[in-house]
């Protein structure tokens, strides 16, 4: 199909104008340059945590709390858990999003200390940082994916979502989810 009757001109762009009215920044990352000065301050197409939009989100909502502890909450939010299984993954995200990252620390006088790090503003939503990624590429150790559209919520995707065109045959699509 051409012209008006994409996939692109009937669904994604009309998505993005939704998300857009209702306050997302909105990008299109299908030529992502990557670097600390790239469109998303990404290093690699590996990465999926926006840490150039976490930090600041995180320094926000923790104005109290010095710059280590907000480093010791973005390792413990982004650090690999694969060998924990899917399940259990998405559990122990699904915590510190909503109960925050609770870290353990040294004070200036050597002091142990413990501080909840705030994620998300639930209470607040407004002041949470809201990016729409369109054509968000993804690398893992197998495969290389783009992904429609990609929800950030400070940094963080929360929102996948995959468009297809209203002539397009789904019926042919994997039945088993495919690991990146």
């Amino acid at each position: 199909m051409s012209g008006n009757y994409t996939e692109d001109a009937l669904v994604e762009q009309p998505a993005i104008a939704l998300l857009g009215n209702l306050g997302w920044q909105t990008i299109n990352c299908f030529e992502e340059t990557f670097g600390s000065d790239g469109t998303l301050g990404r290093e690699t197409s590996a990465e999926v945590v926006l840490v150039s939009r976490l930090r600041p989100a995180l320094k926000k909502l923790n104005p109290q709390l010095p710059a280590p502890v907000i480093d010791l909450a973005i390792d413990e939010l982004t650090r690999e858990r694969v060998s924990s299984g899917m399940v259990y993954a998405n559990l122990e995200i699904y915590k510190l999003l909503k109960e925050g990252v609770k870290v353990l620390y040294r004070d200036e006088d050597g002091a142990e200390c413990s501080e909840t790090v705030r994620v998300v503003d639930w209470e607040h939503p407004l002041k949470n940082d809201f990016l729409l990624a369109s054509q968000f590429w993804i690398s893992g150790e197998m495969h290389k994916r783009r992904a429609d559209l990609l929800g950030f919520v400070n940094g963080i995707p929360l929102l996948f979502i995959e468009l297809k065109a209203s002539h397009k045959n789904v019926t042919t699509l994997p039945k088993e989810p495919t690991r990146l």
